[in-house]
Parts: structure tokens; sequence; C-alpha cells
């Protein structure tokens, strides 16, 4: 474990003019606010595990959840007779809590000599990283779904080349309308407001800040954020909408690196492998961005009770009283900055959403 000293990783500014603290930037919680999540408590001391039930329709399956097999031969009664009772199906989706925390410490000479409020700093970025932990928690989760769409229609992400384009995009909607998958329609406030606030009705797709070119030259008819006028956006991170889509660009949705074909043009797309990060040769493997497509109540959020929040704890050097009698510590030299919390994510409907991978333009010049 690394500790924070009056040497390492920063030298102390003592006998140095100061300049400010600057700011840093500051993770921003994308799928957590733009789709509503089915949301569970449970309660302490019951069960890290919750069990999510969903009776199923008449012919449907678990692989096929949405599918309804009704005729209206089939329920033709006949004069006199009794017809034939049926039972229900359930399908159970379970999922399991994770514990999750960070923890920084601190030298007792860092609080005592030190002229930047380092134990402040360490408290405001264990709240920002807790947050895009959770936030990629949800990400995690999600990007792995199972009703994937791939850009040019190949089978794999390992041929992936293609930009998104408007057929991909229009068989991804025909699928989740097929499935009765409905718009989200609310979504949660930036602020700390309680409850949640109505939305135009859209499919949310979250994607990765890059694709944003692709999305403005590829979709004939995209409108820009700009362009809204006195329609309200989903996000501040929101970039426009299309036809059923809303799409919202989060610098956190990373794209599987060098994982796609090795087809594309020299220069024509994004590749970790490549001079520069761009295919130059036109034989590095493609870089693949997930764009997750989600309509109401696809996926839900697990947490312990009472521990569905978090806020950053700050033990002193020192300990309590200035004695801290733990073995590991006995003169109280270090302090510690940390926090913890429960909390699992879930797919709970896979074909209530898509996952669409697509290579993403160079912008050479």
């Amino acid at each position: 474990m690394s500790t924070q000293t009056m040497a390492a990783p920063q030298t102390a500014r003592i006998a140095k003019y100061k300049g400010e603290i600057l700011a840093h930037v500051i993770p921003q919680e994308v799928i957590g606010r733009c789709c509503r999540s089915m949301k569970k408590s449970i309660p302490k001391n019951s069960s890290a595990t919750v069990q999510y039930r969903r009776w199923l329709p008449k012919g449907a399956t678990s692989s096929t959840p949405n599918t309804w097999s009704v005729t209206a031969e089939d329920h033709v009664l006949s004069e006199g007779e009794t017809p034939v009772a049926e039972s229900i199906t359930a399908q159970d989706i379970t999922a399991t809590l994770q514990q999750y925390g960070v923890l920084y410490r601190y030298s007792d000479q860092v609080a005592d000599l030190y002229e930047d409020d380092v134990p402040g700093a360490m408290v405001k970025l264990t709240g920002e990283r807790m947050g895009l932990l959770m936030e990629m928690i949800r990400y995690g989760v999600l990007k792995a779904g199972t009703n994937v769409f791939y850009g040019g229609g190949v089978a794999a992400r390992s041929s992936v080349i293609a930009k998104v384009s408007a057929n991909l995009l229009r068989n991804v909607a025909r699928s989740l309308s097929r499935n009765l998958a409905m718009k989200i329609t609310s979504i949660l406030p930036g602020s700390a407001d309680v409850g949640t606030q109505p939305v135009e009705a859209a499919y949310v797709a979250i994607c990765h800040s890059d694709m944003e070119a692709d999305l403005r030259s590829q979709l004939t008819g995209f409108i820009h954020i700009s362009e809204y006028g006195s329609r309200k956006a989903i996000h501040e991170n929101e970039i426009g909408s299309w036809e059923q889509f809303r799409f919202v660009a989060s610098p956190h949705t990373n794209p599987y690196l060098s994982a796609g074909g090795t087809g594309a043009a020299a220069g024509a797309v994004l590749a970790a492998a490549g001079t520069g990060g761009v295919n130059a040769a036109g034989t590095e493997a493609a870089d693949v961005y997930p764009m997750i497509v989600l309509a109401e109540e696809a996926y839900g959020d697990v947490m312990l009770r009472g521990m569905d929040s978090f806020r950053a704890y700050h033990r002193k050097p020192g300990g309590n009283n200035g004695a801290d009698s733990s073995p590991d510590d006995p003169l109280g030299q270090r302090g510690h900055v940390g926090a913890k919390f429960y909390m699992t994510a879930v797919r709970l409907n896979e074909l209530h959403m898509a996952v669409v991978e697509t290579a993403c333009s160079a912008l050479t010049a």
C-alpha cells in the first residue's frame, strides 16, 4: 500500500511560492441518471442475493420472455365442454452483492507539516472515485448484454471495421419494438432532488464521446442538441437525437482496443496498435466501440439497505484522542481516508436493451 509522505508521491511546497491548487477533472455519471433501473435494496443481515421474478406470457420461454403466442382459434370454447386448464411459468433472475471500496493513506508528517490540505483532497477524490466506480459497475454489466448488433452486419467483434449507420440503428429499434420494449420517459435529475422528471419518450443510446462525429455525419437527419430549441435535454452530455434515439456521450465507456477487423482503409478508423492511434497502414485491428441502447427497466441496481449511498470516512493519524492502539501502527503515524459500499447491477431483460459495436472514424486531416 502506498502512503502519502512529505517526499512522495509529491514533495512539499514549503519555502516555495505556491500557486493555486488546480481543478481536476470530475467523472460524469451517465447510465445511472439517464436510464431508470429497477432499484432493489436488500435488508441488512438477510442475504447477499436478490431474486427477480417474471411471469412469462403464453408461448414465451426464458430465452424469448417477451413473446406472446395467442391465436383466436386456440381460445374457442366448445358448447358444454370445460376448456383445458393451464399453468404459468416464471423466469427467475438472481443478482449477488459485491463489496467495493477505496482507501487512501497519509503520514502524520503530512498532516502536521504539509501546507496543502491533503486529507481534504483525499476526501473529495474518494467521493468522485466511488461515483465513477458505480458507473463502471453498471457499464461492465450492460456491455456484456447478449442482444448484440455489429457494424457492417458482421458476425463477431473481431470482424468489425464499419462505423455506425442508419440501418444498423433501425435494426436495433426494430428488435426493441418487436419485443415490446417501452421507451424511456423519465430520468433522474442532476441535482439532489428526490424522484424523477419526465422526458420525451425515446430509446437512450449511451456511447463514447469519440463517436459524436460519426453520429453527426452518418445519420441523415441527426438533430444536434444545439438545435433543440425548447426541447429539454435528458443529460448535460446529450449529443442529439435521431428517429427513436437520444444519444448521450460518456468518456468513461471505453472501447475494446484493437479488438476489431483489419480490413478498413488506411487511416480510416481508430486503432490503438496503429501509429498515433490510427490504422495508418491499413493492417491494424480497429478499436471497437460499444454503444449501450436501453429501454425502460432493462436493468436493475441492487444495494444493501442503509448503505445504498456512501460517504468518505477520515481516520486521522493518532487514532482517537491521539492514541492509536492498533498493533501495526503503535505510534499513530498514519491517517486514512476511504469509503465502501455494497452494489451490483443485473440485466433484467436482454431484449429490452441492445449493444451496438462499431468502429470509429479516425478524422485524419
